[in-house]
């Protein structure tokens, strides 16, 4: 996806849904966590969603009612509880033991140290790689830094999953990648060099699979109706 051509609302969007997405404890980035972050900004096709009754409060609510929180990020990951245990091995006390001896949220800091550590060595453009290439990958790397840290804070929400929250990549859901993919087809049939908030909001509002269309049901907004309405206002506003 080239985030090079969204706009900074736009971009924004996808860090409120990441950010919303690790809140509630789940472990990848859908067309539920698009629209929440969706109406979690300031924009003119936002707007429209609110005064159609989709609002971030509602959405939140649906979201929790359909698929529930997760169980955000333990401190040992995927570790088999249950099989640790049958060999002796009790992971809560072992969590107790080194919080008691080496303070709160130990094994928090570690996992960020030991992220850091595991960094993988820059690109040498003298090791037989192209240096348009490194070039290339130079700038989207600066793009993505951009995208995921010069961001306003995400808006708290009503809920919070229990345990530390899901670090590094979330990946987006195949669902996702297309309702982005149709966001940019919206711009591109307008003619619009930009992808901005309204396209986006086009694009969810074409779901006809996923949570979305139940959202939205929920709520007693049409598709359609919003559709329409948010091509008008974009009209008045051009």
């Amino acid at each position: 996806m080239m985030f090079e051509r969204f706009t900074p609302g736009a971009r924004t969007v996808m860090v409120y849904a990441q950010e919303h997405a690790r809140r509630l404890g789940h472990h990848y980035i859908g067309c539920e966590h698009l629209l929440l972050a969706l109406v979690s900004t300031d924009q003119p096709a936002n707007s429209v969603l609110r005064e159609h009754g989709v609002t971030p409060a509602r959405i939140e609510e649906e979201i929790v009612h359909l698929i529930g929180l997760g169980a955000g990020s333990p401190p040992f990951g995927a570790l088999d509880r249950d099989a640790l245990a049958s060999i002796g091995i009790d992971l809560d006390a072992v969590c107790a033991r080194i919080e008691e001896s080496f303070g709160p949220e130990a094994l928090t800091r570690a996992g960020k140290n030991g992220r850091r550590g595991s960094r993988p060595s820059r690109l040498n453009p003298r090791r037989g790689i192209p240096p348009g290439l490194v070039r290339h990958w130079r700038r989207r790397r600066r793009t993505r830094h951009t995208l995921l840290t010069a961001r306003p804070p995400a808006p708290a929400g009503l809920y919070q999953a229990a345990g530390a929250r899901t670090t590094g990549h979330i990946p987006f859901t195949d669902r996702a990648k297309e309702t982005l993919a149709d966001a940019v087809r919206e711009a591109q049939a307008r003619h619009d060099p930009h992808i901005d908030t309204g396209h986006l909001a086009l694009g969810l509002i074409a779901n006809k699979g996923g949570l979305v269309p139940s959202l939205l049901s929920a709520l007693d907004a049409s598709a359609p109706a919003l559709r329409a309405a948010i091509v008008d206002r974009y009209r008045r506003a051009g």
